[in-house]
């Protein structure tokens, strides 16, 4: 293991209102550092928990769009009780932040990559994710929706789609990791392949739960991954539910999530109930 690096991890808990803990790890799930107030058993599992999460969100990155530059920029977590951020640190390197849920958002990013500008020393420049990285789903032509699919597009879900600018697909799906229904652009195999991802991605979020601040009524409430060419989102969606939604890059995130907020009561109360829960 490399020389730990907890101490500069210190400048972020220092220097950001409302921060909470930072951990520096490698691609693999190792810890290479983290600030005070840890126990080892929770930096551990903390670095899993994200290592475990960036592959799953490199694997959906076909999901934001098409484009063969699907570099992987960020990914933010909300909790009713606070934020947790992972960012690129360098070759094989990432550095995750937690906060309280008034943290200055652009004070906590500057103050993330000024750190890992910071690191250059010790870690070279984030790897950039290619299109073959992306679960290798180049060149594989989707299943095309057919007469039987025609119940499981989701008339709600295709009219936010088709009103906001630069947004993409939606699905649907259970906590079980199957999908309950999707916009009509997408076909049952990508719904299958993205609703099996953001199953995992939500198992990792909320393992990060403790790590954004102890609360025992503590909520997950969205995940939100952005790349060079677009966006993920997943967010609670009633009990036993999820909903995973992409758009472009350009697209006004804002209204985009606000709109499936709005659209999640009337798809659940018309989908099939599923098991489980989904929330921390």
């Amino acid at each position: 293991m490399t020389a730990d690096l907890s101490w500069m991890l210190e400048d972020i808990v220092h220097n950001v209102p409302r921060a909470r803990h930072a951990v520096l790890l490698s691609a693999d799930g190792l810890p290479r550092g983290a600030t005070e107030g840890l126990a080892e058993k929770d930096v551990r599992t903390i670095s899993a928990a994200m290592a475990g999460m960036q592959s799953l969100s490199r694997a959906a990155a076909h999901f934001a769009g098409p484009e063969e530059d699907r570099q992987w920029n960020q990914t933010i977590i909300e909790f009713s009780h606070g934020w947790s951020f992972l960012i690129g640190a360098g070759q094989g390197a990432y550095l995750a932040a937690a906060a309280a849920p008034d943290v200055d958002m652009q004070q906590m990013s500057f103050r993330m990559h000024r750190l890992v500008a910071r690191l250059g020393n010790n870690l070279t420049s984030p790897p950039r994710v290619s299109a073959g990285d992306a679960g290798g789903a180049r060149g594989k032509a989707p299943r095309q929706q057919s007469s039987g699919d025609a119940g499981f597009v989701l008339v709600e879900l295709d009219q936010v789609i088709s009103e906001v600018k630069g947004a993409r697909h939606a699905v649907l799906l259970g906590s079980d990791g199957l999908p309950r229904g999707a916009t009509s652009r997408m076909s049952r195999d990508l719904a299958d392949t993205i609703s099996a991802a953001m199953t995992g991605i939500h198992a990792y979020s909320r393992v990060t739960s403790q790590f954004a601040g102890v609360l025992e009524d503590a909520e997950w409430c969205q995940t939100v991954i952005e790349f060079q060419h677009g966006w993920i989102f997943l967010m609670a969606a009633g009990p036993g539910a999820l909903l995973a939604a992409a758009a472009e890059h350009d697209c006004d995130i804002e209204e985009f999530a606000t709109r499936l907020h709005e659209v999640v009561p009337r798809l659940t109360a018309a989908a099939t109930p599923g098991k489980g829960t989904g929330h921390a």
